[in-house]
């Protein structure tokens, strides 16, 4: 008989669950993982941590991803909440770490902008920003 490996859970929420989750848990890590130019210029969440899953230009997945974010956060067993620009990378992120044994990921829906309306804007339908959630610019 063999076994199949199962991928670790992911724990997914919507940006004001993801808020109450910090308040409640200080211990817990927000990671912002979009590019550096999101980082800076869109905005992100105030105490986010600024790890980048793909970078611009050519938009592969850094490599050193798990390694950058145990500097952060050593202790698989802390909470770490991931988000990006619209929950799509931040889940792919947040399942590297579960692989790496981070026991407590957590993808946060609808990430810093939102999805796209149907004029293909983001930010009117949902996202962190959206929400009214504390975020600043650099």
């Amino acid at each position: 008989m063999s076994e199949t490996k199962q991928k670790p859970q992911i724990t997914c929420m919507e940006p004001k669950q993801a808020w109450a989750f910090m308040n409640e848990h200080p211990e817990a890590m927000l990671l912002d993982v979009r590019a550096t130019v999101e980082f800076s210029h869109v905005g992100h969440p105030v105490g986010a941590v600024h790890i980048a899953w793909k970078e611009a230009p050519d938009w592969t997945v850094n490599p050193a991803f798990v390694e950058e974010v145990a500097r952060y956060v050593p202790d698989r067993a802390r909470p770490v909440l991931l988000l990006c620009r619209s929950g799509q990378r931040s889940l792919a992120a947040a399942q590297a770490l579960a692989e790496a044994g981070y026991r407590t990921p957590i993808n946060v829906e609808e990430g810093f902008e939102g999805p796209l309306d149907d004029n293909k804007h983001r930010g009117a339908l949902g996202g962190w920003r959206f929400h009214g959630l504390p975020w600043e610019q650099s």
